[in-house]
């Protein structure tokens, strides 16, 4: 992403025709033929003791104001988990990138390790809004919730919640900066497509889910995006 333009993993925003709603222009796309991706076939949802631990060991390894929240995402089953104190409080699909899992810039994969979410854009802003460099447009995406078709351009809708990493070297400065990469997790207008690898490198929600999440969490919780292709609580430091 450039500053001045934001993009969602890499490719710039729809541009919008009118003044009030924005309709994304919908083609049929196939995965990208050398997409690389863990996962195969949904597996059984992690278990409240398993995240119960992963919250608790990542509570001890990286404390602040604010671990009392916790987020999970968990690449192989496309879900997202919310704990507070330890206990689950909800859980949520996701769509993570289509290319895999992938710390570099460039890469338009899906960071795995450790962050926080270091600020909160769109308070307030209606379902669908289209955020620009985290400003909200004005304009309203329409919602595709046919899987097989794809949104023309990589919009940010309803909610922008910007990760950082936090482990040096692996998700954390260089040209592996999760912040200097724009990761986020935020609403989008493929809903159809949450729940498989879809994005360009951000984690994405269904928009009133996002809201939900959005309201539920403050700047600084922690955020563990967990590769599935190791138990949830070996957290990696390395690919």
């Amino acid at each position: 992403m450039s500053r001045s333009v934001l993009l969602a993993g890499g490719l710039v925003s729809l541009l919008v025709l009118g003044t009030t709603v924005a309709e994304a222009q919908t083609i049929s796309l196939p995965l990208p033929p050398d997409a690389k991706t863990v996962i195969d076939k949904p597996t059984a949802t992690a278990s409240a003791a398993e995240l119960a631990a992963v919250a608790h060991e990542l509570r001890k390894r990286y404390p602040g104001p604010h671990d009392d929240h916790v987020i999970v995402v968990d690449i192989r089953q496309q879900r997202l988990y919310l704990l507070h104190d330890g206990r689950l409080q909800a859980s949520y699909p996701v769509s993570t990138s289509q290319w895999g899992i992938g710390n570099r810039e460039g890469s338009n994969r899906t960071p795995v390790g450790v962050f926080r979410i270091a600020q909160k854009f769109g308070q307030g802003a209606a379902p669908g809004s289209i955020f620009k460099s985290r400003r909200d447009t004005g304009q309203i995406a329409r919602i595709i919730t046919n899987p097989e078709n794809r949104s023309e351009r990589d919009l940010v809708t309803s909610r922008v919640m910007w990760l950082t990493g936090l482990q040096p070297g692996f998700n954390e400065g260089g040209d592996v900066d999760t912040h200097s990469r724009y990761i986020y997790i935020h609403g989008t207008p493929e809903e159809g497509r949450i729940g498989m690898p879809s994005s360009h490198g951000c984690v994405r929600m269904k928009n009133d889910e996002v809201i939900a999440l959005f309201n539920r969490v403050p700047v600084g919780t922690l955020v563990y995006i967990a590769p599935g292709d190791r138990p949830l609580t070996d957290i990696p430091n390395r690919l």
